[in-house]
Protein backbone atom coordinates (compact mmCIF):
# COMPACT_ATOMS: atom_id res chain seq x y z
CA UNK A 1 0.00 0.00 0.00
CA UNK A 2 2.70 2.47 0.93
CA UNK A 3 4.54 1.96 -2.34
CA UNK A 4 1.40 2.77 -4.26
CA UNK A 5 0.92 6.04 -2.31
CA UNK A 6 4.52 7.06 -3.00
CA UNK A 7 4.15 6.42 -6.72
CA UNK A 8 0.89 8.41 -6.78
CA UNK A 9 2.65 11.38 -5.21
CA UNK A 10 5.47 11.01 -7.75
CA UNK A 11 2.95 10.89 -10.61
CA UNK A 12 1.17 14.02 -9.33
CA UNK A 13 4.48 15.89 -9.04
CA UNK A 14 5.40 14.79 -12.55
CA UNK A 15 2.07 16.12 -13.87
CA UNK A 16 2.57 19.47 -12.11
CA UNK A 17 6.07 19.74 -13.52
CA UNK A 18 4.73 19.01 -17.02
CA UNK A 19 2.06 21.72 -16.66
CA UNK A 20 4.64 24.31 -15.56
CA UNK A 21 6.96 23.31 -18.41
CA UNK A 22 4.10 23.71 -20.90
CA UNK A 23 3.23 27.16 -19.59
CA UNK A 24 6.91 28.11 -19.60
CA UNK A 25 7.22 27.06 -23.25
CA UNK A 26 4.40 29.47 -24.15
CA UNK A 27 6.02 32.43 -22.38
CA UNK A 28 7.56 35.08 -24.57
CA UNK A 29 10.82 36.31 -23.11
CA UNK A 30 12.93 39.27 -24.24
CA UNK A 31 15.42 38.35 -26.95
CA UNK A 32 17.85 41.18 -26.27
CA UNK A 33 18.17 44.91 -26.09
CA UNK A 34 19.43 47.76 -28.20
CA UNK A 35 21.05 51.01 -27.19
CA UNK A 36 19.26 54.17 -28.23
CA UNK A 37 20.85 57.06 -30.03
CA UNK A 38 19.57 60.58 -30.41
CA UNK A 39 17.91 61.01 -33.81
CA UNK A 40 19.28 63.59 -36.21
CA UNK A 41 17.29 66.86 -36.08
CA UNK A 42 13.84 66.48 -37.65
CA UNK A 43 14.22 62.72 -38.20
CA UNK A 44 11.82 61.39 -35.55
CA UNK A 45 8.15 62.06 -36.28
CA UNK A 46 6.33 62.62 -32.97
CA UNK A 47 2.86 62.67 -34.54
CA UNK A 48 0.37 60.68 -32.42
CA UNK A 49 2.63 61.10 -29.36
CA UNK A 50 5.24 58.72 -30.78
CA UNK A 51 8.40 58.33 -28.69
CA UNK A 52 11.86 59.06 -30.01
CA UNK A 53 14.88 57.03 -28.89
CA UNK A 54 17.01 58.53 -26.15
CA UNK A 55 20.79 58.46 -26.37
CA UNK A 56 22.25 55.69 -24.20
CA UNK A 57 18.90 54.28 -23.06
CA UNK A 58 18.50 50.53 -23.49
CA UNK A 59 15.35 49.19 -25.14
CA UNK A 60 14.11 45.61 -24.82
CA UNK A 61 13.62 43.59 -28.02
CA UNK A 62 11.43 40.54 -28.69
CA UNK A 63 11.26 37.94 -31.46
CA UNK A 64 7.96 36.60 -30.11
CA UNK A 65 4.58 37.72 -28.85
CA UNK A 66 2.18 36.14 -26.35
CA UNK A 67 0.25 33.13 -27.71
CA UNK A 68 -2.68 33.92 -30.01
CA UNK A 69 -6.11 32.73 -28.93
CA UNK A 70 -9.69 33.54 -29.82
CA UNK A 71 -9.44 36.40 -27.30
CA UNK A 72 -5.82 37.65 -27.36
CA UNK A 73 -5.10 40.51 -24.98
CA UNK A 74 -3.11 43.42 -26.41
CA UNK A 75 -2.42 47.13 -26.14
CA UNK A 76 -3.94 49.28 -28.88
CA UNK A 77 -1.73 52.19 -29.96
CA UNK A 78 -2.20 54.92 -32.54
CA UNK A 79 -0.27 55.02 -35.81
CA UNK A 80 -0.51 56.89 -39.08
CA UNK A 81 0.02 54.74 -42.15
CA UNK A 82 -0.16 57.75 -44.50
CA UNK A 83 2.84 59.15 -46.39
CA UNK A 84 4.65 61.50 -44.01
CA UNK A 85 2.96 59.92 -40.97
CA UNK A 86 4.67 58.57 -37.88
CA UNK A 87 4.54 55.03 -39.29
CA UNK A 88 7.65 55.74 -41.37
CA UNK A 89 7.85 54.16 -44.82
CA UNK A 90 5.25 52.26 -46.80
CA UNK A 91 3.56 49.26 -45.20
CA UNK A 92 5.52 46.03 -45.27
CA UNK A 93 2.71 43.87 -46.63
CA UNK A 94 1.99 45.77 -49.83
CA UNK A 95 4.64 48.53 -50.04
CA UNK A 96 1.80 51.09 -49.99
CA UNK A 97 0.69 53.92 -47.73
CA UNK A 98 -2.82 53.73 -46.28
CA UNK A 99 -5.28 56.47 -45.38
CA UNK A 100 -5.93 57.18 -41.71
CA UNK A 101 -9.60 56.73 -42.67
CA UNK A 102 -9.05 53.03 -43.45
CA UNK A 103 -9.16 50.50 -40.59
CA UNK A 104 -5.63 49.11 -40.83
CA UNK A 105 -3.14 47.85 -38.25
CA UNK A 106 0.43 46.80 -37.64
CA UNK A 107 1.06 43.84 -35.32
CA UNK A 108 4.03 43.19 -33.04
CA UNK A 109 6.69 40.98 -34.63
CA UNK A 110 5.57 37.65 -33.15
CA UNK A 111 1.93 38.16 -34.13
CA UNK A 112 2.92 39.46 -37.56
CA UNK A 113 4.48 36.01 -37.93
CA UNK A 114 6.82 36.53 -40.90
CA UNK A 115 4.03 38.16 -42.96
CA UNK A 116 1.59 35.26 -42.41
CA UNK A 117 -1.13 37.73 -41.40
CA UNK A 118 -0.37 40.18 -44.23
CA UNK A 119 -3.51 41.64 -45.82
CA UNK A 120 -5.69 39.41 -43.62
CA UNK A 121 -8.31 40.80 -41.29
CA UNK A 122 -8.48 40.68 -37.52
CA UNK A 123 -11.33 41.55 -35.17
CA UNK A 124 -10.53 44.09 -32.46
CA UNK A 125 -12.68 44.30 -29.32
CA UNK A 126 -12.55 47.31 -27.01
CA UNK A 127 -14.66 49.99 -25.38
CA UNK A 128 -17.73 47.74 -25.70
CA UNK A 129 -17.45 47.62 -29.50
CA UNK A 130 -15.63 45.71 -32.21
CA UNK A 131 -14.07 46.56 -35.56
CA UNK A 132 -12.60 44.52 -38.40
CA UNK A 133 -9.17 45.78 -39.53
CA UNK A 134 -6.67 44.75 -42.18
CA UNK A 135 -3.10 43.83 -41.18
CA UNK A 136 -0.78 45.86 -43.42
CA UNK A 137 2.44 46.21 -41.42
CA UNK A 138 4.69 44.96 -38.65
CA UNK A 139 5.27 46.90 -35.45
CA UNK A 140 8.89 45.79 -35.18
CA UNK A 141 9.74 44.35 -31.77
CA UNK A 142 13.25 43.30 -32.84
CA UNK A 143 14.76 46.58 -34.05
CA UNK A 144 14.43 50.33 -33.65
CA UNK A 145 16.27 53.60 -33.01
CA UNK A 146 17.41 53.85 -36.64
CA UNK A 147 16.26 55.58 -39.82
CA UNK A 148 14.29 52.51 -40.99
CA UNK A 149 12.20 52.77 -37.81
CA UNK A 150 11.88 56.57 -37.76
CA UNK A 151 14.23 56.65 -34.74
CA UNK A 152 11.47 55.18 -32.57
CA UNK A 153 12.10 52.42 -29.99
CA UNK A 154 11.19 48.81 -30.75
CA UNK A 155 7.53 47.94 -30.19
CA UNK A 156 6.61 45.95 -27.12
CA UNK A 157 5.59 42.37 -27.98
CA UNK A 158 1.84 42.89 -27.42
CA UNK A 159 0.93 45.81 -29.68
CA UNK A 160 -1.86 46.32 -32.20
CA UNK A 161 -0.84 49.64 -33.77
CA UNK A 162 -3.99 51.05 -35.35
CA UNK A 163 -5.10 53.83 -37.69
CA UNK A 164 -7.44 56.60 -36.57
CA UNK A 165 -10.30 54.74 -38.30
CA UNK A 166 -9.96 51.85 -35.84
CA UNK A 167 -10.05 54.17 -32.83
CA UNK A 168 -13.10 55.97 -34.25
CA UNK A 169 -14.91 52.68 -34.93
CA UNK A 170 -14.33 51.65 -31.31
CA UNK A 171 -15.92 54.93 -30.22
CA UNK A 172 -12.94 56.07 -28.17
CA UNK A 173 -12.89 59.85 -27.60
CA UNK A 174 -9.97 61.43 -29.45
CA UNK A 175 -8.41 62.76 -26.25
CA UNK A 176 -8.06 59.12 -25.05
CA UNK A 177 -6.29 57.80 -28.13
CA UNK A 178 -2.84 56.41 -27.52
CA UNK A 179 -2.84 53.28 -25.39
CA UNK A 180 -5.78 51.07 -24.46
CA UNK A 181 -6.21 47.44 -23.42
CA UNK A 182 -8.09 45.49 -26.07
CA UNK A 183 -8.62 41.93 -27.28
CA UNK A 184 -8.20 40.73 -30.84
CA UNK A 185 -8.72 37.57 -32.85
CA UNK A 186 -8.14 36.33 -36.36
CA UNK A 187 -11.25 36.46 -38.56
CA UNK A 188 -12.61 33.22 -40.00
Amino acid sequence: MKKQGGSSVFLILLCILYIFASVEAQTCRPSGRIRGKTPPPGQCNTENDSDCCKDGKFYTTYKCSPPVSSHTKATLTLNSFQAGGDGGGPSECDNQYHSDDDPVVALSTGWFSHKKRCLKYINIYGNGRSVRAKVVDECDSTMGCDSDHDYQPPCPNNIVDASKAVWKALGVPENNWGGMDIYWSDTD
